[in-house]
């Protein structure tokens, strides 16, 4: 589809009616075994085994109208689903590395990525080295003639630094290395990787792609065909997949991302203003509020914001915190977002830093503004703040 918006892409990419007996939606393949009716209809199968349904796990109609969607919205060539976003990173990161390789990884990076790259990469001779996400072009000292990946994400996870990703990109590239990117939180419809330099664009599709809590499944945007096929082979080697339901969930849930994340979006910044006013709240951390130190970059390079986003309060007793925390009627606690529902989680950066250093003594809480009533949000959170001013 050319010269359409991306609300027009989410509703038509995937979907094939005429093929489908005019049904709306593709269904659903369960497969394992695929029949062949001939010798060489077989060998034509096995000669394009990427791309054709050869056997369940390679592929089925399915996977290919989540992925044709998924790159259609990012503007890649193609993409490559997985049953989680850890699996997508964890599949991207080893499709471009190999014993005696350096690896360049934003110091505020999700947690998972962290542990992948030290315990799994690291082992198998891979030299990890964590950055500062705010370095910007001054990466260019970090990079070494064996640097074969950069690995970004921006906003980053708990403290939501923007890192300047064509600065980066440019610098990457001059040594050869592979630019990829955990693009989940700004989700393809806000901020656009392949229009900054970054070869593969990955997201934790169980967050806002799915957008229901219900499902797991990650997706890798390749900008060409050369990092495509690299990705394609490296999944198909780890036997790595998408459960069916999963797929076709994370079709559906495509279909709305463009106004659930509108209502994310106005969700999450009334709920930053509120709290910026609060006296408990010392700090908010949402690139998209003028206050923010990253706010510049995020003006230049984003188009909106999602409903992820902290704040610091004050250090508290842990029984007081527990006492706001336990008694949310509609912020639960998990370790997920992206869905439907409103979540907060106490979280500590600064165990997990090792480039930079993370000092505010304050508590960090993060929170994710889900589709309920912002002002229904606004008197959970102040009930909270009252509950923990009583414990103390």
């Amino acid at each position: 589809m050319k010269d359409v918006t991306k609300d027009t892409i989410l509703v038509h990419a995937g979907r094939d009616p005429r093929n489908n007996h005019g049904i709306v939606n593709p269904p659903v393949y369960h497969c394992s075994t695929v029949l062949f009716p001939t010798l060489d209809a077989l060998e034509d199968s096995d000669r394009n085994m990427l791309t054709s349904v050869n056997y369940g796990r390679m592929g089925t109609p399915t996977t290919f109208a989540f992925e044709e969607a998924a790159a259609a919205l990012e503007g890649g060539y193609r993409a490559v689903n997985t049953g989680s976003g850890l699996a997508a990173i964890a599949i991207a990161l080893s499709a471009f590395t190999k014993a005696g390789d350096h690896v360049l990884i934003t110091d505020s990076a999700y947690g998972p990525t962290r542990r992948f790259a030290k315990e799994t990469l690291a082992p198998y001779g891979v030299e990890v080295e964590f950055y500062d996400p705010c370095i910007g072009a001054g990466i260019s000292a970090l990079l070494r003639p064996n640097t074969s990946v950069v690995f970004l994400e921006s906003p980053g996870s708990l403290t939501f630094e923007v890192q300047d990703v064509p600065a980066i990109a440019t610098a990457a590239k001059a040594v050869g290395a592979t630019v990829m990117i955990d693009n989940t939180w700004a989700t393809p419809l806000f901020f656009r990787p392949f229009d900054h330099g970054v070869d593969l664009s990955i997201h934790a599709a169980t967050k806002y792609m799915v957008g229901h809590a219900d499902a797991m499944l990650g997706v890798i945007t390749c900008r060409d065909e050369a990092h495509w096929t690299v990705v394609k082979k490296t999944a198909t080697r780890f036997g790595v997949c998408g459960g069916p339901d999963d797929l076709y969930l994370g079709l559906r849930g495509l279909r709305t991302l463009s106004v659930r994340m509108r209502q994310h979006q106005e969700s999450a910044l009334a709920l930053a203003d509120w709290l910026e006013a609060r006296p408990e709240v010392t700090r908010v951390l949402h690139p998209a509020r003028p206050d923010f130190p990253g706010h510049a970059l995020w003006k230049r390079d984003f188009t909106g914001s999602s409903g992820l986003f902290s704040i610091i309060i004050d250090q508290v007793p842990r029984q007081a915190l527990a006492a706001m925390l336990d008694g949310m009627e509609l912020f639960g606690m998990g370790y997920s977002w992206g869905g439907f529902e409103s979540l907060i989680l106490p979280t500590r950066p600064s165990a997990v830093r090792s480039a930079t250093r993370w000092n505010d003594p304050g508590q960090v809480l993060r929170l994710h503004a889900g589709l309920e009533s912002p002002e229904d949000l606004i008197r959970d959170l102040e009930a909270g703040f009252r509950r923990m001013a009583a414990a103390l």
